[in-house]
């Protein structure tokens, strides 16, 4: 595929910028301009890698060959006879199909009403045909996601072959280019499996940026005022299908909400700065041309604004040349890649010093009432236990991690300039980035909206039921909260697929007016707080840009309980001594690095001692903490459990 900008010639040039900078062992490679993807397809095999981009159809295509690590098999098309799917899409006989939305032949093919030529009458209308169809497929769940968006971009991919165009949708040819007349057919992708799990994103970049992190941004964005969105029109239509209200000649597709404002004179170095200030990334490589509406000095000063400035460099690539019109100068045009490291800890600057072990005390209380619930009702939640915690936190904290965050109950009462809320459920993750992302008044009549629609209460379990099934097709994370707000004993619970399967709270759990309270409350803190909200593994979290001024709390699962999120059977991995360990040497790595942590846990549960627990910790402060969890699955009497507070400080 022809792509404006498209770096398929500079893949080289980019891995030597990378190798010559990058000395760590990178993770996570972040292609936030994905296009087509080559750039990221280029470095899956040494990466994770999280790919995005604003238009849906490459989105497609990086769903298929990015976020996916395997060719799908369609097991489910071949128990009815459809072996090979794409073979069957590209040979089924076209005669007798009145049952299908003909979008494209009818607005981009030449016929009775229609003069556009950007595709022949009969590729057009195979085209509808395959796109109806997965479509079809998806709604008749004959195939997985990963399937659909396989065969989805596998069309996709095949447009471009039959296309009457020069390069892009702008226009189309007045006359047939030799390639309209081939017979249309799919591209069979390629997947690589690189065994790790790569991420997909159709999103602003912008706002993207503040919720994802890693070791690698790479920034390809627009150079000059042309949008993308209208010179790939009919792509994103197909990819859509969504057939939309189109205009012109060139049966052109809204975009407004899809303008990018780096295309803007007026507006792209506000929003570049924004890009790089909000990048939580040790490395930043980026790609622009001499073209670009930003000059190099620009760029240069932004990079060095919020990053290493004696990291900064610059690497002029000859691109091309061409013969000026204005006169017979000839002018050379260049691609910059630009590279600078992002941040570096303050620790090499306030060198912690070592500390000594104090004899477990109990904390100074305080008044419950300061504090804000989480809206949820979480296994091992510490609302009850934050008047003996909060207190011990430092007074003034930079950025707060709360990396084992549950319900959120620790990470929404602590002040600090930075709040990052980490757990590896994914489910819980996206509830409060919903929560925090979207207008509170448009989360309650979502919310009143599916209590009518499925007749919700605390007597209809048929209802609940049904709702449930409802949810594990949609996964919508506002329906996880409604439905956990019906559930047994309003906990969340999900099986190995990730399908929530918690009984219904009959005569008992419903949304009432003190959870609506609790939860207007809750957002109205989450909306107004400098919070982020983060689903990776405590091994992989960058920890790199942390330093003296900041903090870091775990509340892992506890090695010696019998809570249920210990059992490995949930969805999500257990909670074993190999984990145990792991969190351990972090925990030593930060105090090395000057960050200050605390950790909650247990020394004695039932008789059972954490001995390597009790090793670990003489060498840091142990406070005594009164444990009260009336709604957990490892509760136990008084005095039979001694929990504590753990900190380097």
């Amino acid at each position: 595929m022809r792509f404006i900008g498209g770096k398929s010639q500079l893949l080289g040039n980019i891995e030597s910028v990378i190798n010559e900078n990058v000395n760590e062992k990178g993770n996570i490679f972040c292609d936030i301009f994905a296009g087509t993807g080559s750039v990221a397809r280029y470095f899956k095999p040494k990466y994770e890698v999280h790919s995005n981009d604003f238009l849906h159809f490459s989105y497609v295509i990086q769903k298929a060959t990015i976020e996916n690590n395997h060719k799908p098999v369609f097991s489910k098309l071949a128990k009815i006879g459809i072996a090979d799917p794409i073979r069957f899409l590209e040979e089924t006989d076209l005669t007798d199909k009145s049952n299908i939305t003909y979008f494209i032949a009818d607005n981009y093919a030449p016929g009775e009403n229609c003069e556009r030529m950007y595709i022949s009458k009969r590729n057009a209308m195979k085209v509808d045909f395959i796109r109806n169809t997965i479509e079809m497929w998806n709604k008749s769940e004959l195939i997985e996601e990963a399937e659909y968006y396989y065969l989805l971009a596998a069309l996709v991919e095949g447009v471009p072959y039959v296309s009457n165009i020069t390069g892009t949708y702008g226009a189309y040819l007045k006359e047939w280019d030799k390639r309209a007349y081939k017979p249309f057919e799919m591209a069979r992708l390629d997947v690589l499996d690189n065994g790790r799990e790569n991420r997909s994103y159709n999103s602003d970049a912008n706002q993207l940026i503040r919720e994802v992190e890693g070791d690698i941004l790479y920034i390809d964005p627009p150079y000059n005022s042309r949008q993308y969105a209208p010179n790939y029109h009919l792509l994103e239509t197909i990819s859509r299908y969504d057939n939309p209200e189109i205009r012109g000649v060139t049966g052109m597709r809204p975009y407004d909400d899809i303008k990018s404002a780096f295309c803007v004179k007026s507006e792209v170095l506000e929003v570049f700065e924004d890009l790089i200030e909000k990048a939580k990334f040790d490395n930043i490589v980026m790609s622009y041309s001499t073209e670009g509406l930003m000059s190099s000095g620009q760029i240069e000063n932004i990079l060095k604004r919020h990053g290493v400035e004696s990291s900064y460099k610059r690497y002029d690539i000859p691109y091309r040349k061409y013969k000026s019109k204005l006169s017979s100068e000839i002018k050379e045009l260049k691609e910059f890649i630009f590279y600078i490291r992002k941040g570096i800890s303050k620790a090499a600057y306030f060198p912690m010093p070592v500390l000594s072990v104090a004899e477990p005390s109990h904390a100074y209380q305080v008044k419950r009432s300061k504090y804000q619930k989480s809206p949820l009702n979480y296994i091992g939640g510490k609302y009850k236990l934050l008047p003996q915690i909060m207190p011990l936190f430092p007074r003034q904290i930079g950025t707060f991690v709360d990396l084992f965050a549950g319900g959120c109950n620790v990470g929404i009462n602590v002040v600090a300039e930075k709040i990052i809320c980490n757990d590896i459920n994914t489910k819980i993750i996206d509830m409060f980035r919903a929560f925090k992302q979207i207008n509170t008044d448009e989360i309650l009549r979502h919310i009143e909206g599916r209590i009518t629609e499925f007749l919700l209460s605390k007597e209809n379990e048929k209802g609940f039921v049904n709702f449930r099934t409802f949810y594990n097709k949609t996964k919508d994370p506002l329906d996880l909260y409604v439905l956990s707000c019906y559930s047994f004993n309003y906990q969340f619970r999900f099986n190995n697929n990730l399908d929530y399967n918690n009984p219904f709270g009959r005569n008992r759990s419903r949304f009432s007016e003190n959870m609506r309270n609790n939860l207007l409350a809750f957002l109205e803190k989450i909306k107004d707080s400098n919070i982020e909200f983060t689903s990776r593994e405590f091994t992989v979290f960058d920890m790199s840009g942390l330093g003296y001024d900041d903090m870091v709390y775990c509340d892992p699962p506890y090695l010696i309980t019998l809570g249920s999120y210990n059992d490995g059977n949930r969805g999500f991995k257990d909670w074993k001594a190999a984990q145990e360990t792991a969190l351990y040497d972090l925990l030593d790595k930060l105090h090395k690095q000057g960050v200050k942590f605390a950790l909650s846990n247990v020394l004695v549960h039932k008789s059972i001692r954490n001995e390597t627990l009790i090793e670990w910790c003489k060498k840091y402060v142990v406070t005594s903490i009164e444990n009260d969890y009336s709604n957990s699955s490892y509760n136990t009497h008084k005095g039979e459990s001694i929990e504590v507070l753990i900190t380097n400080y």
